[in-house]
């Protein structure tokens, strides 16, 4: 193959034009990936738009990437890689290895962290060259179209309810179930948590209850979500999914004492949140970020072991801007995956 197909943007906002690019080639470290299935994420967005700092144009976003490797960069082969290894990608794209954090081991908080469609050309494309140090392995039985979300929505989650200050039997609370949320109500009952899904309207009690969750908060009801998580106890954790920062900061007096406010949906504005109702009850707030390539082949794993796996549309790469407004409409449900065919 000489030339590959990507679904590029050639300025901030722009539709997704599918365009012919020579085929690239791995360099040291490196190896080239045949991208079987490539999720589209809402944080997709902030690259699409030029939110954040350093984005260029054009640009091939797609950090929930499923395929496998294809060609190996010198170096690769003695980690273990061989081509024919099927990979999968995420927002962890690599680190520096050189930063305090990374010096520290806390990879996903790289000073320096390379992320698909920032740091390089991301999964919407037919192929893609990636970091050696960002692969993560998938296990037999998973669907490249199941890996790719996991790679990031997954992780997400996963990690954050396996790092939070949750344990079993206590009562965890996932707030919104859209693409994030609904994996995340799925890993809370594999996990043994008593688990509380909330989210806007009573027409959604069935679709959580089909998730697992033991409760269902209606946050548009005339009781408010705080006291609905009260009246069952209070929630050890809060696993914020929703990107409304009211929303968020509306489940704080729900937390039990000691409790802890995970903080996982992107926003831009602030929190209604004040200092006395984290001290009196010892409260925490913290934000979590994903999960390295390590912590991406866990997920795969358990997710594997328990049957989970992502609710997804999937789509051909050819109509990558039709899947992507689809996406930031939040007419998907839940995830939206674009594939080569």
């Amino acid at each position: 193959m000489s030339a590959c197909r990507v679904a590029q943007v050639t300025a901030p906002g722009r539709s997704f034009e599918i365009v012919e690019r020579e085929v690239p080639r791995p360099g040291p470290g490196h190896v080239r990936v045949a991208v079987d299935a490539c999720g589209i994420c809402h944080s997709d967005a902030v690259f699409v738009d030029a939110v954040l700092p350093g984005v260029r144009f054009p640009l091939v976003p797609g950090h929930e990437i499923a395929g496998r490797i294809e060609e190996l960069g010198e170096g690769t082969q003695s980690r273990g890689w061989q081509v024919g290894d099927r990979v999968a990608v995420g927002w962890f794209g690599g680190s520096c290895g050189h930063c305090t954090a990374c010096r520290q081991g806390d990879f996903i908080v790289c000073a320096n962290l390379k992320v698909p469609g920032w740091s390089y050309d991301g999964g919407f494309a037919e192929v893609m060259i990636a970091p050696v140090d960002a692969l993560a392995r998938i296990p037999d039985g998973l669907a490249a179209t199941d890996a790719g979300p996991m790679a990031c929505a997954g992780v997400t989650m996963y990690n954050g309810l396996r790092r939070s200050s949750g344990r079993p039997g206590e009562l965890v609370a996932v707030l919104g179930i859209g693409g994030l949320g609904h994996l995340g109500v799925r890993y809370a009952v594999a996990m043994g948590f008593e688990t509380v899904a909330i989210a806007r309207g009573a027409a959604k009690a069935d679709f959580a209850k089909q998730l697992g969750a033991h409760h269902y908060i209606d946050s548009t009801a005339d009781t408010p979500v705080a006291d609905a998580l009260q009246a069952l106890g209070g929630a050890k954790v809060v696993m914020a999914t929703a990107g409304s920062s009211d929303a968020i900061a509306a489940t704080v007096d729900g937390l039990s004492h000691r409790g802890e406010l995970v903080v996982i949906g992107a926003t831009l504005e602030p929190m209604d949140i004040s200092p006395v109702q984290l001290l009196m009850q010892g409260r925490v707030v913290r934000g979590h970020p994903s999960g390295t390539a390590q912590d991406v082949q866990e997920t795969m794993a358990f997710s594997a072991l328990h049957g989970i796996r992502p609710m997804a549309e999937i789509m051909p790469l050819d109509q990558a801007d039709e899947a992507y407004r689809k996406m930031l409409s939040g007419a998907a449900r839940f995830r939206m995956v674009l594939t080569p065919g």
